[in-house]
C-alpha cells in the first residue's frame, strides 16, 4: 500500500465515492497519534458539487482554470483537514500534564499540524487500499478567510490542506517534479552522528 501511495490528480466524475468508504477514510484518519492525545483535528466534508463549486469558489481567483485545476475539480469528495492549537494548549495545561498555563513558548514544533498531517496520511494510505486515488495539496494562506466564511469554520480551526478523493481519472498526468527521482537512504539516513550516511 505504501509503495503504491501517489498524489492522483485527475478523476471520474461520474463515480463518487461510496458513503461507506467515505467513513472508512475518516475513521482511520481519527486513529492517528497525537501529542497527549490531545486529536486537535476536525475534517469538512464536501460531497455535493454545490459543496465542492463553493470550495473551489474560494480557494481560487475565479478565473479559467488551468489544466490541472480541471482535472483536480472533477473529484467528487475533498476532505479539509483542520488543526486546533487550543486543544493543544488545553490539554497540555491539565493536572496530568504538569503545565499550568498554556504557554505556547513550550511548543517548538507546531504538533496540532504535524498530528492533522499523519491523520491526513491515513487518509490517503486508507484511498489506496479502498481501490481510490487522493491528492493532498495546499489552501493558499491567503484565501484561508474565504474558506473560513464559505463554510464557517471557527478561528480556533486552520486548514493544513485539502485531501481529494476518487476514482482515478484518464487525463493523469505524472508530474514532472518526479523526474527528480526518489532520494536514497544514504542521502537521508544519518547514523549516530550527522554527516554520517547509510
Amino acid at each position: 500500500m505504501v509503495r503504491r501511495r501517489r498524489m492522483v490528480r485527475d478523476y471520474d466524475p461520474d463515480r463518487p465515492v461510496p458513503p461507506e468508504v467515505r467513513d472508512r477514510l475518516l475513521e482511520h484518519a481519527i486513529r492517528a497519534p497525537s501529542a497527549g492525545f490531545s486529536q486537535g483535528w476536525a475534517f469538512l466534508v464536501l460531497e455535493s458539487a454545490a459543496e465542492r463549486d463553493r470550495f473551489w469558489a474560494a480557494t481560487t481567483d475565479g478565473g479559467t482554470p488551468d489544466g490541472w485545476l480541471t482535472r483536480m475539480r472533477r473529484a467528487p469528495l475533498l476532505i479539509v483537514p483542520f488543526s486546533s492549537k487550543d486543544a493543544y494548549l488545553d490539554r497540555y495545561a491539565e493536572p496530568d500534564k504538569g503545565w499550568t498555563d498554556r504557554d505556547e513558548a513550550r511548543w517548538p514544533v507546531p504538533y496540532w499540524d504535524v498530528d492533522t498531517g499523519m491523520a491526513s496520511l491515513l487518509i490517503l494510505l486508507t484511498a489506496v487500499d479502498e481501490g481510490l486515488a487522493a491528492a493532498f495539496f495546499g489552501v493558499p494562506p491567503e484565501r484561508v478567510p474565504a474558506v473560513r466564511d464559505a463554510f464557517g469554520v471557527p478561528g480556533t480551526h486552520r486548514p493544513v490542506g485539502c485531501i481529494s478523493v476518487g476514482y482515478a481519472g484518464g487525463e493523469d498526468k505524472r508530474s514532472p517534479s518526479l523526474k527528480r527521482g526518489r532520494r536514497g537512504l544514504d542521502e537521508v539516513v544519518h547514523r549516530g552522528a550527522w554527516g554520517v550516511t547509510g
